[in-house]
């Protein structure tokens, strides 16, 4: 049988028409197929690879690691360095009231921890989320999300939860001293790249403080230099009590994080003890990864670029007679057709002719764009030639 059939029979599927292309190799910012096709990833594995494929200084760490130590214990037992270079790496570059770092091995387990940590801290039932938010699809993250033809198979959910709309300022007086916490991405990702409006994210901040709610700060997607600042909230200037982290944290390797301060992070130690633990949180060379990763991201400049190839990538898609609007935040674009059916075609069409895009979960009349920020102006002009030329074609 071959690597093909085997996929389709003995790994679960997650859709009935899954990409299908079998990748033998990737580097930077292309991966390689088993026919010795060349694919341009302009979606970094969904926010991931921000480094591209594999890079080297990423690489040898988990060499180095590997010849060290795997696993050793449940998470929080054993002095790993790996856990804990990164965690002070990761709080030296943060805010005062964000300097402990519980790591998970996800997104969906980061969220899960947050919203136990809400609860926990605040003694309070009540968690407010937002419409055509994602957060992840295990049962508590499921609970959150904002979009119920997604979740409503899998019901019941969690209990006590009410959804805002997404830069409405009337809905922040729905917050009350019975919320444990306020969940929102700063930027919706899976809505297509919805940025808040001017003062949004401070009138939230504001009416959190006011009512003693707990403001966490999904940046799952956002983080790690993919709006142009290393974190979105500080592109924003507004400062969440919990901060969520995964996806490109790891460089590759599978890693989130949750981050308050170490007074709220201190009442998962009694009452109960272990108030949350993970097998494999942590694991030492994911944390390798991660270091190396923070490392490069810190003393390169490709943060800093990342809002002239924004525009950069604007620039030649928005003339299209196709594109009815481009939304974006840093390398976080959505490019809307205004059509399902549309942005499925030229998807299809992009990866036969050997560029990767996507589209969202909550907007799929838009195509996503958002490639390692290692890539250079001309690869991106080369890229967005093809799209371009895609385009003609399907319109």
């Amino acid at each position: 049988m071959t690597n093909r059939q085997l996929f389709l029979n003995y790994l679960a599927q997650t859709s009935d028409a899954p990409i299908a292309i079998e990748i033998v190799r990737a580097e930077g910012l292309y991966l390689f197929g088993s026919d010795g096709k060349k694919y341009t990833d302009l979606i970094s594995g969904i926010s991931v690879s921000s480094l591209g494929h594999r890079h080297p200084e990423i690489v040898n760490a988990i060499k180095e690691q590997a010849d060290s130590y795997l696993h050793l214990m449940v998470y929080g037992e054993y002095i790993q360095s790996p856990q804990v270079k990164l965690a002070q790496l990761l709080v030296n570059q943060l805010p005062l009231n964000l300097d402990n770092v519980y790591l998970v091995n996800s997104g969906s387990e980061a969220i899960e921890g947050a919203l136990k940590l809400a609860k926990r801290v605040s003694s309070r039932p009540g968690i407010i989320a937002y419409n055509q938010a994602y957060h992840g699809h295990t049962q508590g993250a499921m609970s959150v999300m904002g979009g119920e033809e997604w979740k409503r198979q899998f019901r019941p959910l969690l209990p006590g939860i009410s959804f805002l709309r997404f830069n409405n300022f009337i809905d922040l007086d729905r917050i009350s001293e019975q919320t444990a916490c306020v969940l929102i991405e700063p930027v919706q990702a899976e809505a297509g790249i919805i940025s808040p409006v001017k003062g949004f994210l401070e009138a939230l901040r504001n009416k959190c403080t006011e009512t003693g709610t707990l403001l966490i700060f999904d940046e799952v997607q956002t983080g790690f230099g993919r709006t142009g600042n290393l974190f979105a909230f500080q592109k924003y200037n507004v400062v969440p009590d919990i901060l969520v982290l995964a996806k490109s944290m790891g460089g590759g390797m599978p890693i989130g994080a949750f981050i308050a301060s170490k007074e709220y992070m201190s009442s998962f130690i009694n009452d109960p003890p272990l108030g949350h633990i993970t097998t494999f949180g942590g694991h030492p060379v994911s944390a390798s990864a991660a270091l190396a990763n923070l490392k490069v991201l810190l003393k390169e400049s490709f943060i800093s670029e990342v809002l002239f190839k924004e525009q950069l990538i604007i620039s030649l898609l928005e003339s299209h007679p196709a594109v009815k609007e481009i939304r974006s935040s840093g390398l976080m674009i959505a490019v809307e057709l205004g059509s399902e059916e549309l942005v499925r075609k030229v998807a299809s069409e992009c990866i036969k002719m050997g560029v990767i895009v996507d589209w969202f979960l909550f907007c799929p009349t838009a195509i996503r764009i958002a490639p390692p920020l290692i890539i250079t102006s001309d690869e991106i002009k080369e890229a967005c030639s093809i799209i371009r030329n895609i385009l003609d074609s399907a319109c």
